[in-house]
């Protein structure tokens, strides 16, 4: 994974990037990074079952062949067993702490549906859908899963389609490849408010700046 580490300097330089986009547009642009959205549990589990299904089938092959190798023991049935339970385990372990494997197992359409949820709950709970004019704006990054969303309140949608948003999230794509998620970040919000200056979202002399304009961090 793409080192993640922000600085404080970074924090900075994102919220510099909120503030100037917001000062071209009535949007108001939030933020939000979890380095998961769930601990996908059943993952490990599917893991582990396939382990032991691998290590029988790999116990009952050998079982097949003569002692060449002098290890009796591993053409017995409990050879058998002793090979399902270490790679039942070993499995069940790669599940837990390798990111490719633990996405692998926890299955595509089940880490689109929790990110999904899991974007929802932050723009509930960061109350994005609390402006005047309904013009906020969630950038959502889930980084386990290799997912980024964009949820804009109605406001937005009235004017921005859900495809206008895909240079914003390829930059943030391409930051985090590079090895440079605040580079990527900040380069993204600043593509936000040049889209919103062209689909007219339109600043007002009495604009105030509703919600705060901090990057976001949470483990889960």
């Amino acid at each position: 994974m793409a080192n993640t580490v922000l600085t404080d300097t970074d924090l900075q330089r994102v919220r510099t990037a909120v503030q100037q986009a917001e000062a071209r547009t009535s949007g108001e642009i939030v933020p939000f990074i979890v380095k998961k959205s769930d601990v996908y549990a059943s993952a490990a589990w599917r893991a582990g079952a396939f382990g032991m299904l691998l290590g029988g089938l790999i116990g009952f092959g050998l079982s097949q062949f003569n002692n060449t190798w002098g290890l009796g023991w591993l053409y017995t049935n409990w050879g058998v067993v002793l090979l399902m339970l270490l790679f039942a385990a070993g499995f069940f372990a790669l599940a837990q702490f390798q990111p490719g494997m633990k996405r692998f197992f926890a299955g595509y359409l089940a880490l689109n549906k929790r990110v999904q949820q899991r974007a929802v709950q932050a723009f509930l709970t960061e109350e994005v859908f609390n402006t005047e004019d309904r013009t906020g704006i969630l950038l959502f990054i889930s980084l386990m899963e290799h997912r980024i969303l964009v949820m804009g309140d109605s406001g937005i949608n009235a004017k921005v389609q859900q495809e206008d948003w895909e240079q914003v999230v390829a930059r943030i794509k391409r930051g985090i490849k590079q090895n440079s998620l605040a580079d990527g970040l900040v380069e993204a919000i600043q593509m936000c408010g040049d889209l919103l200056e062209r689909k007219e979202v339109k600043i007002k002399p009495n604009d105030r700046n509703e919600l705060s304009d901090d990057l976001r961090i949470q483990d889960h």
